[in-house]
């Protein structure tokens, strides 16, 4: 196997296992955020506010992927 040719199927694996886990959490937040905003309206805005937190906690786990997937590609 090539070098070139690692480097590049290294880089696409960090990604795309790398975003796998986030994406999923994303959705789970976001799906209970909804389900306890419709059975309690009245807490909405913490509510939001904590889903929005978890959004980019999980984002960041994407970032952090991303960053390991350019330096596998390009170091």
């Amino acid at each position: 196997m090539d070098v070139e040719v690692a480097k590049e199927l290294g880089s696409a694996l960090a990604i795309g296992l790398g975003a796998i886990g986030p994406g999923i959490g994303i959705g789970l937040i976001g799906a209970k955020a909804m389900e306890a905003m419709g059975r309690n309206p009245e807490v909405t805005n913490t509510v939001q506010t904590n889903m929005l937190l978890g959004f980019a906690f999980c984002e960041s786990v994407a970032i952090y992927a991303l960053v390991i997937s350019l330096l596998v590609k390009f170091a």
